[in-house]
């Protein structure tokens, strides 16, 4: 017997295309949840897109078919069905939780499925963590949106690996040569852009293998617009982000790493080659100071979002304090539109062509918002994501399902794709104790 899926408004605002992804099972959605959609359905945050879709795509459904009956989704798929009300129930969410919250309506109506046993399972599908708890305590079967979710998070973790003990004329080879045959030495964990430290009990060598030609290349520490490393993650991600090959680069690490200022001062650094340099990151409220809340017009508004990142670029400034004519670029860059930042409200809609765009704190994202920010790049693009999947600030995404984690799990090893772990604070003794111990 089929499964039968209770949805949550949270799963629909997260993926507008989540009623196909249950395979040929049913599902449910409580008329509750498409008053909560019509309420999202006005705005140009990425909730609101994907609200709209949902609505378009429930009345192209319901043009051939009663929407409050069952409808067929095609072929291999189940039956999608709108839930009006549930009657009376032996056990109501809303006597125990409370009366007149939508969360404790959504309950009923899985408990009302689940009650009249016509299926193996009634799952409720939510990404709230507390409606999936209260679910529980009612005796139903409550779970996360799979779909996009990455289950090996300590694969991502592997930013960079140590092969020890090597033969001493291998380490030789890579710096007589710069390039050298890959033989096999890296068994197991050989990708494209997969970056490498060989060791052995005198010597060390920084090495990328490119999957092209085979070969392992010698990774060389170079400065970028005065910015240099102090690692060897460091170097390696300068490396990747001053790579033409590679268009899409994904910087991760806890704060203090360096993540934002590599990639800004890699981007000045290759000023010539692009025509903008775009820095955004996502508007996150705190303390429900909404943007709405906030006074002045749209720059006003988003600033005190953006200051992190004017923060990475005055530090840059001031490494030219001796030097006026770099400096005055950045400015020059800056009052010309070549250098810009913005909130990614905005990106929506744009064809980005011959920029560099580096989006900050991308795992507050989800996965198809990065998808989007992607499908932006036209010819002459690269993308910069930079984050930490284990410090994620919006209330529906975890290690496991923001889109930093997804876009390293399915791109790493593409042959356009770099992904690089920092792993040491290199931004002040405190800042390393707070990450180490607190």
């Amino acid at each position: 017997m089929p499964k039968l899926f209770v949805l949550d408004t949270s799963v629909l605002l997260f993926d507008h295309n989540a009623i196909n992804h249950f395979e040929e099972h049913d599902i449910i959605i409580p008329i509750t949840v498409l008053e909560e959609l019509d309420k999202f359905k006005i705005g140009n945050e990425t909730k609101n897109f994907e609200a709209r879709n949902v609505i378009r795509f429930l009345d192209k459904l319901s043009e051939a078919q009663e929407i409050n009956q069952w409808m067929e989704l095609g072929k291999h798929r189940g039956r999608l069905k709108i839930m009006m009300k549930t009657g009376e129930l032996p056990l109501d969410a809303e006597i125990i939780y409370g009366i007149g919250k939508n969360d404790h309506k959504i309950i009923n109506v899985a408990l009302c499925m689940h009650q009249k046993s016509i299926y193996e399972q009634v799952i409720l599908v939510t990404k709230d963590i507390n409606l999936r708890i209260k679910a529980k305590a009612l005796g139903l079967s409550a779970e996360d949106y799979k779909t996009g979710k990455v289950n090996n998070i300590d694969k991502l973790s592997e930013g960079s690996y140590t092969l020890y003990d090597l033969d001493a004329t291998i380490i030789r080879d890579i710096y007589l040569n710069k390039c050298v045959p890959e033989n096999g030495l890296l068994s197991t964990n050989k990708f494209s852009n997969g970056y490498y430290i060989f060791n052995n009990c005198s010597q060390s060598a920084l090495v990328r293998y490119n999957g092209q030609t085979d070969t392992l290349e010698r990774v060389e520490k170079t400065y970028a617009f005065g910015i240099k490393p102090k690692n060897a993650e460091q170097t390696f991600a300068l490396d990747a982000l001053m790579n033409d090959h590679i268009k899409l680069v994904a910087l991760q690490g806890v704060a203090g790493t360096g993540k934002t200022l590599l990639a800004l001062a890699a981007a000045l650094e290759q000023k010539n080659k692009y025509e903008q340099v775009i820095l955004s990151r996502p508007i996150v409220p705190l303390s429900n100071r909404d943007i709405g809340f906030l006074p002045g017009d749209a720059e006003d508004k988003i600033s005190p979002y953006m200051q992190p990142l004017w923060d990475n670029l005055k530090f840059i400034k001031s490494q030219f304090k001796g030097n006026v004519k770099k400096s005055k670029m950045i400015e020059q860059m800056e009052e010309q539109g070549d250098l810009s930042i913005t909130a990614l409200t905005f990106i929506r809609g744009r064809s980005l062509t011959n920029a560099i765009f580096i989006i900050d704190e991308a795992q507050n994202l989800t996965p198809h918002e990065i998808k989007t920010i992607i499908t932006r790049a036209g010819e002459g693009t690269k993308i910069i994501f930079t984050g930490d999947i284990h410090q994620i600030d919006t209330p529906y995404l975890d290690e496991h399902s923001n889109g930093l984690s997804y876009i390293i799990d399915k791109l790493k090893g593409n042959e356009l794709f770099a992904h690089i772990k920092l792993e040491k604070g290199e931004r002040s003794e405190l800042a390393n104790l707070a990450n180490t111990l607190l």
